[in-house]
């Protein structure tokens, strides 16, 4: 499959990759060796990319935003990546939660939160779904109303009162809008009795928890979010009483497994290139170690697996920007885990290549290799999604 960047997409490739160069690259390493795992965290970083409008990429031109597609954004992804994960993450966050705010949020909804996004370089989105005991049970969800989360929401006249805990939550600690999947009736399995709702990370009640100390893609701000009688007007219930679950899933259109699969691929592509640099420059028995059989095969594999994921990630975005959520969902979902497998591999032949030194902190495919390692673990681990595949018809 052949993707030809002309016009826009190159111009945006182009962006992508001078800010994960000048910008990102320069301060990833040192970032990523802050124990506190809170102040891993750059905000000027992000005010710099929001600035570029890599915040709201995914705003539709009616609304004032660039309105970039999905293969834009899978591009730029791939390239951000590249510097860090964890930065191209937050961004990438942003824009599979702004059809939240574009098109299922009310007009009265849009003019409040709309505005906020656009102006503030610092005004970032999440959304709160994982509880300790509740992970996979919501994304796919069995028929029993003991599974899922756990966080209720209890009507009180034309409000509100939500009350729980919400862990590993993406942008936690970070994002001062949120949209929280809450139980409103808890009779019935989640995907009957979940409502949706808007609620900013300064509503009273509403506090962040610790924050995620991970072994990778530290950057990512990853937290608990705590309601505790949070109450808010019935003005931010996003869509349908009992129907957020499916609306949940009409609305992202697939993205959370595109942008999951550029950004693991964004960051075997940077070990692959590090490993040819190093190899190239490397002498062991009288010649560059690119020279020797061995390493030239691993390159070889590391180059052929990263192209077959490349072209499994392009088919997948092709057919969801044409399909939607028509399009194969099996395809979509194994495409994480093949994208995810290939990383593995390829981060762990560039640490081979470099031998002892790969294992360095000073090295840039250690802190590679922990980012990586990250991804059979989330959004729905690998596992996971075989079995569903496995049960699709």
């Amino acid at each position: 499959m052949t993707v030809q960047l002309v016009g826009e997409y190159r111009a945006l490739q182009q962006m992508a990759r001078e800010f994960c160069e000048q910008e990102i690259r320069p301060v990833a390493a040192a970032r990523d060796r802050i124990k506190d795992p809170a102040k891993v965290f750059d905000w000027d970083l992000i005010r710099k990319g929001s600035a570029l409008g890599l915040r709201t990429l995914a705003v539709p031109e009616k609304f004032g935003g660039p309105g970039v597609d999905l293969m834009g954004q899978a591009l730029v992804i791939l390239e951000l990546a590249r510097g860090d994960g964890g930065v191209a993450k937050t961004f990438s966050q942003c824009w599979k939660w702004t059809p939240m705010l574009t098109e299922l949020a009310t007009k009265e909804q849009r003019e409040l939160f709309l505005p906020k996004f656009m102006e503030d370089d610092t005004y970032l989105l999440g959304l709160g779904g994982t509880e300790p005991d509740a992970g996979s049970d919501n994304r796919w969800p069995p028929n029993d109303p003991r599974a899922g989360w756990k966080t209720s929401a209890v009507r009180r006249g034309d409000e509100w009162v939500l009350n729980g805990m919400k862990h590993f939550i993406a942008n936690g600690g970070v994002a001062k809008l949120f949209v929280i999947m809450a139980r409103t009736d808890p009779t019935v399995p989640i995907s009957k009795g979940t409502t949706m709702f808007f609620v900013p990370s300064d509503t009273p009640g509403f506090r962040f928890g610790r924050r995620h100390d991970k072994v990778g893609w530290r950057f990512y701000q990853n937290a608990e979010l705590i309601m505790e009688n949070c109450v808010i007007p019935d003005a931010f219930r996003l869509g349908e009483v009992n129907k957020g679950k499916t609306q949940r899933r009409d609305d992202v259109a697939g993205f959370n497994d595109v942008e999951l699969v550029a950004n693991v691929l964004g960051m075997a592509q940077a070990a692959y290139e590090y490993a040819i640099e190093y190899a190239r420059n490397r002498v062991q028995g009288g010649k560059p170690i690119i020279n020797h059989q061995a390493v030239g095969l691993m390159l070889a594999d590391m180059y052929m697996r990263l192209e077959a994921a490349r072209a499994y990630l392009f088919r997948v975005v092709e057919g969801s920007m044409e399909q939607g959520h028509d399009y194969d969902s099996a395809s979509r979902q194994l495409a994480k885990v093949f994208a995810t497998e290939t990383a593995i591999s390829v981060t762990q032949k560039a640490l081979e290549i470099y031998g002892g030194a790969g294992i360095m902190k000073e090295n840039p495919v250690e802190k590679l290799w922990r980012d990586v390692s990250v991804f059979p673990h989330l959004a729905a681990d690998s596992v996971q999604i075989l079995r569903t595949v496995e049960k699709l018809p």
